[in-house]
């Protein structure tokens, strides 16, 4: 991801609340939703939470486990609107939420721009936001850390995300 590809910006003027950009990633050797069995799923939130007690810098922060969360930590995630929740039609019907909330959980770092949903819909859904417009910073804070997530969790198991190259 080459952030010098993107040769604009939102008008610092324009009445932008907040800029969001995410993206999925899974990891090779795991099935996926709606396949993945339980023992994959729970294996998943292991290496990430691992994984993630690494990162670094900005990037630094804390894993929340949503099975045993407690009471406060989740409503202050509710209340931030970070927290994926249970109850969407569609990914019950597809199998997606078995043996909630076990294998699932959420990460961001110290200062919430930067954020990790563990087996939600996908394996990861890496996540980059802040207040404002400004595209290029979220990009670039989002591609260091699809690197910086695709680095630990390679470090920590070998394994690396399933890509394509033709893509």
């Amino acid at each position: 991801m080459d952030s010098t590809k993107i040769t604009g910006n939102v008008n610092p003027a324009a009445p932008v609340h907040s800029t969001r950009i995410r993206v999925g990633r899974s990891i090779d050797g795991y099935g996926l939703s709606p396949g993945i069995t339980q023992e994959q799923r729970v294996g998943v939130e292991k290496l990430f939470s691992a994984a993630s007690s690494k990162f670094s810098g900005d990037l630094a922060g804390t894993y929340y486990p949503l099975a045993g969360m407690d009471e406060a930590v989740r409503q202050q995630l509710v209340d931030d609107h970070f927290l994926f929740v249970s109850g969407d039609r569609n990914l019950q019907v597809a199998g997606m939420e078995r043996d909630w909330p076990e294998g699932r959980g959420i990460f961001h770092n110290t200062e919430k721009t930067f954020l990790v949903w563990v087996n939600e819909e996908d394996q990861l859904r890496i996540i980059s936001m802040e207040k404002g417009g400004d595209v290029l910073g979220v990009f670039k804070r989002l591609a260091k850390g699809i690197q910086t997530v695709g680095d630990s969790v390679k470090a920590e198991s070998g394994k690396e995300f399933m890509l394509d190259e033709k893509y």
